[in-house]
């Protein structure tokens, strides 16, 4: 039978505050776990066995905080116990003690995400492990700080659900943040290292079925025709954008990524990042016209997009994006569009005006608005690209 009892240690000092510390007795072996919390000796009940003060003391919250932490940590210590009764080995106190130090580092939510996304990166999910950080840098920033997993409660994520309302984020937004962070605490019940309570029953982590951001052919002809020689950078976000409307709504991260390599008897030949599906394009007179407004780009690079030799590619892609998506908001400024204009766009523009164009939904494959993944990368498995091509050429003629 493990004993756990709650103690307090006056400090040397009068009048200072003193610790609590938990003393844990197993086969007539005592151990000690001192903690960082810290109370005055009036606080300390005798009786109890823990902080007490009364209502009217100015350090109730205080206290209170104080209370649930130990609550918190007791419940820790009887979680280690049954789990290695369970495992039915033959631990001593000092296996208490041990598991007890180390779940504290591991539950850290910071501790705990950190080697989470460590893991991501060595398995190559760097996409997955930057939306996990950029997750624990809102999560930890709305708290003011780390704390343990075991510590959140359902009235948090309310609360931090609320905060990202009220910065003007909409529900898919906010259920971006909630979805990551609930897998982070189902991957911590999974692991044993605390209990299944449900915290996010009461905030949305669903997706809600977005109007798709497409301009139609009038508009892409109008930016497409603009004079921006006198502005390099609003002409080069202008080109980038067009260039993406003529690979067939070809994503950023693709189109930066694009090797001299696959380019092959006129046509580029690649795998989407975002799904892994092979995809083909047949190279246009469009495409070629931009290309040849830049300079060779260095390495092998097929476009004109990483303009220099980098050591982190995907530091410099954001930074390019961001660059890009700086000045397509002027650029619609300039033309009095109210759409907020992004390089994502052209990629909805372009599935928007095949459809327009009368093009069956098969060749096109709904492809960006399509309700599931699975269904677009069915179509696309079945796609004619010769097909797609001619379509392409269709869509291209009426810019």
């Amino acid at each position: 039978m493990v004993s756990i009892k709650v103690k307090f240690r006056a400090s040397a000092i009068p009048g200072s505050k003193g610790t609590l510390f938990y003393q844990i007795i197993y086969r007539r072996k005592v151990r000690h776990i001192t903690t960082a919390l810290r109370i005055y000796p009036s606080e300390w009940s005798s009786r109890l066995s823990m902080p007490a003060v009364t209502a009217e003391s100015p350090r109730y919250n205080d206290i209170a905080r104080i209370r649930t932490e130990v609550r918190h940590d007791i419940a820790r210590i009887n979680r280690i116990i049954r789990r290695l009764s369970d495992e039915e080995i033959n631990f001593d106190i000092d296996h208490i003690i041990d598991s007890y130090q180390q779940l504290i580092h591991d539950i850290s939510i910071t501790n705990f995400m950190e080697s989470l996304i460590a893991n991501m990166k060595i398995n190559g999910r760097i996409r997955t492990s930057e939306t996990y950080r950029t997750t624990l840098y809102s999560f930890t920033t709305f708290l003011g700080g780390d704390i343990l997993i075991d510590c959140v409660t359902a009235e948090m994520i309310e609360a931090y659900q609320n905060h990202l309302q009220c910065r003007g984020l909409l529900p898919n937004s906010t259920s971006f943040y909630m979805r990551i962070l609930r897998a982070v605490f189902n991957r911590a019940i999974d692991r044993g290292m605390i209990p299944d309570t449900n915290i996010f029953r009461h905030v949305y982590t669903g997706v809600d079925k977005t109007v798709k951001r497409a301009l139609p052919l009038n508009i892409i002809r109008r930016i497409h025709l603009l004079d921006l020689s006198a502005n390099p950078t609003l002409d080069y976000a202008r080109d980038m954008f067009m260039l993406s409307f003529i690979l067939r709504g070809m994503s950023f991260i693709d189109m930066a990524f694009l090797r001299k390599s696959n380019l092959k008897n006129g046509h580029i030949t690649y795998r989407r990042h975002k799904t892994g599906q092979m995809l083909s394009i047949a190279c246009t007179k469009e495409m070629e016209k931009i290309i040849r407004k830049y300079p060779v780009p260095p390495a092998d690079y097929l476009l004109p997009i990483m303009r220099r030799q980098v050591a982190n590619e995907r530091t410099a892609y954001r930074n390019i994006s961001y660059t890009i998506n700086r000045s397509l908001k002027k650029i619609a400024e300039m033309i009095g569009l109210d759409t907020h204009l992004t390089l994502y766009v052209a990629r909805h523009s372009w599935a928007s005006a095949a459809k327009a164009k009368g093009i069956p939904l098969s060749v096109i494959s709904e492809g960006m608005g399509h309700d599931s993944e699975l269904t677009t990368r069915i179509y696309l498995a079945t796609l004619d690209t010769t097909a797609v091509d001619r379509a392409n050429a269709l869509i291209l003629k009426s810019i």
